[in-house]
């Protein structure tokens, strides 16, 4: 709260206004010990990183960009190596092309060179690829890609939306979605903390019965409770 106008404050006003540096990022004290794992938490480097991925996603495949860099994206302050996202389950023929657009616009997968290989061994059996910047070290930020699994991915998928609090022109899980699956599946410190951020990010509309269903959704889908 704004103690001179009485206002609530602008989450956005907390945005780092960094200069965009695509320079290896130094390990911060909470990633030692994590092998090449690195966080990187300059929001100009993932916001850019995040466009350019998906706008060449877009032109081959339907996604959605989910879990916590949706409320990063929203001003929450923390770090991150990867960005969740969730596409549908396309043919191999595709997948190829798809690859071959990313590597021609400067990525790469870090699991193979060989898009036969990653559809194959990776996302045919469920499993997740990653994408970074084609540059020595394979430092951050990733992309971190899985095909929808069940009914509760292919909702998301079809109920996908913009956010344009964020100032990114991509596609995200609902908001309703992201913290249902953090407060019911995910659960730990972290998530939590980033389903309280939505939460006052967006108190005056979000459908608290929507949230309600899509719990139910997960204990069925995922708990089978």
């Amino acid at each position: 709260m704004n103690k001179d106008t009485g206002q609530k404050s602008n989450p956005f006003q907390k945005k780092i206004n960094s200069n965009l540096d695509f320079s290896p990022v130094s390990p911060s004290p909470q990633s030692q010990g994590l092998g090449d794992k690195r966080v990187i938490d300059d929001k100009t480097i993932l916001d850019k990183f995040v466009e350019d991925f998906c706008n060449i996603i877009n032109n081959h495949v339907k996604y959605i960009v989910c879990s916590g860099f949706v409320a990063i994206s929203h001003g929450r302050s923390r770090g991150t190596e990867d960005i969740d996202m969730i596409i549908e389950v396309i043919s191999k023929e595709k997948f190829i092309k798809l690859h071959e657009d990313l590597i021609k616009n400067g990525f790469i997968c870090i699991q193979s060179d060989n898009p036969e290989d990653i559809y194959s061994r990776y996302l045919d059996k469920g499993d997740s690829i990653r994408y970074v910047w084609d540059k020595e070290g394979y430092f951050p930020p990733e992309m971190e890609i899985k095909f929808a699994k069940d009914e509760l991915d292919l909702e998301q998928l079809r109920t996908r939306t913009k956010l344009p609090l964020t100032g990114l022109d991509i596609y995200f899980s609902s908001i309703e979605d992201n913290i249902a699956f953090k407060e019911e599946w995910l659960k730990s410190d972290k998530d939590m903390e980033d389903a309280k951020h939505l939460r006052i990010i967006y108190e005056d509309s979000i459908d608290e019965n929507k949230i309600k269903n899509i719990k139910e959704k997960i204990r069925r889908f995922r708990m089978g409770n």
